[in-house]
């Protein structure tokens, strides 16, 4: 298959731009993390003190960790023709690390490769560390680069004055720096609950109760065995009680938090548009680019479209995710097991996302003299300022007064503001407070 030939963009025309999440969310990664995870299980059953492997000597299963460490496209082939035989995908997996004892010489040993266990202790184990990892080696960094470009922009721009639009309507002014913090505030808060949601495996055995392992060794903690297992081998938290499956409902909360930080993203996406279509900024053109194939002075707003669309692909993926796979008849149906397969596919369209925006943001041009000019045509945005100070000063029905003047007009300038202002029935000095107002200045404090 080549990016010409895939069904998704995000193995075609994305590729390049989610390439890095293939060591996480592809078949062979999943496979990877299978191997990984019933090899760990092993040693832990040797650590155990199992009396059938205290024969084996340390080193000899030191030597097993390759097989995960040093996995390759070819041994990811090789467990998927035996998956041509059992029609299993774990089971193929168990044969393929069973295999690799005999030719290591411990055959003897080879029976408790995956002993006890049903395919989601593997399965249940092995996405949550490949999201965690994912989460850690790619998405992290990435919006956590976002948040800290979106922040320099914010710093950068604290100090210009900009009309605000309540509505769509000409409202009191604001800072422009203080509108990209709004989203830099929010993003950092989801980010941090995100980080705070705790992720679990389901290690239990076939329906949770680790009940042939309590049969064969019924003088061990089982469970304190799994709990261990996953916090000291895996470094997760373990769920318990469970059925079958993990109930994911950890991973629903993780996926959540994801949609709100897109969410988010895709507001800031839409005002950074809507503020380029009114022309507070300007883009930089690259050469060669075209912007419109029929209007050659066309420079659009397509990364924040781009970023806006992948954004909502990959809300829809992960609201499905959170809404599924907490829900499961009885102990266990299969439906978990397809859709986990797909974990991967709502955090690809979130970093082509992410870095369309960033590429976006690179583009802008702040356009000073628009703002200035939008302003300048809207010296109405300071009725309020001069109704308050009118309230301070107990003038009688300042808001009515204001309203009678500015409200539906069309034209209400800097002229026809002073005019109202010198004919108060105020003191000269209130007067000449009034008059210092400008919708250049009347923007409140950022801080």
């Amino acid at each position: 298959m080549t990016p010409l030939s895939a069904v998704s963009p995000i193995d075609g025309r994305y590729h390049g731009k989610t390439a890095d999440l293939s060591d996480y969310f592809s078949e062979a990664a999943l496979i990877r993390y299978r191997i990984l995870v019933e090899i760990k299980y092993f040693q832990a059953l040797y650590d155990l003190g199992l009396p059938q492997l205290k024969h084996l000597s340390a080193d000899k299963v030191e030597q097993l960790h390759k097989l995960y460490e040093n996995f390759s496209e070819k041994d990811a082939q090789a467990i998927k023709d035996i998956e041509k035989t059992t029609n299993h995908d774990v089971k193929a997996v168990e044969y393929f690390i069973k295999t690799a004892f005999q030719e290591q010489g411990l055959e003897d040993s080879q029976e408790f490769v995956h002993f006890g266990l049903t395919s989601q202790d593997i399965n249940n184990t092995a996405v949550p560390l490949s999201l965690r990892n994912a989460y850690k080696a790619v998405y992290r960094p990435a919006i956590s680069d976002l948040i800290a470009s979106m922040e320099a922009l914010q710093e950068e721009w604290k100090n210009i004055p900009m009309l605000a639009r309540t509505h769509g309507q000409p409202a009191s002014p604001t800072l422009l720096g203080k509108e990209i913090a709004v989203f830099t505030s929010r993003l950092r808060t989801q980010l941090q609950q995100l980080q705070q949601v705790g992720l679990t495996v389901k290690f239990g055995g076939a329906t949770g109760n680790m009940n042939a392992h309590y049969t064969a060794y019924p003088d061990f903690d089982w469970h304190e065995f799994a709990d261990n297992f996953a916090e000291s081998y895996l470094g997760l938290g373990r769920a318990y009680p469970t059925t079958q499956i993990e109930h994911y409902d950890n991973l629903a909360a993780f996926f959540h938090a994801m949609v709100r930080i897109n969410t988010i993203l895709i507001d800031f996406c839409r005002d950074i548009w809507t503020y380029i279509s009114m022309e507070y900024f300007r883009q930089k053109t690259i050469a060669g680019e075209v912007g419109s194939s029929a209007m050659p002075h066309k420079v659009n707003p397509i990364d924040f479209e781009n970023a806006e669309g992948n954004l909502g692909i990959a809300n829809a993926l992960l609201e499905h995710l959170a809404a599924k796979l907490p829900i499961s008849r009885l102990q266990r149906d299969l439906t978990d097991s397809t859709v986990l397969r797909n974990v991967g596919v709502p955090f690809a369209h979130t970093m082509i996302a992410i870095k369309a925006i960033q590429k976006g943001m690179g583009k802008l041009l702040l356009n000073e003299a628009k703002l200035h000019s939008d302003l300048e045509a809207n010296w109405m945005v300071i009725a309020e300022a001069i109704q308050n100070i009118l309230r301070r000063e107990n003038y009688p029905k300042p808001y009515e007064a204001l309203k009678a003047l500015t409200r539906g007009k069309a034209e209400v300038g800097e002229a026809e503001i002073k005019a109202f202002i010198k004919d108060l029935n105020v003191s000269d000095a209130i007067k000449e407070e009034l008059l210092q107002l400008s919708p250049h200045t009347y923007t409140g404090v950022f801080k």
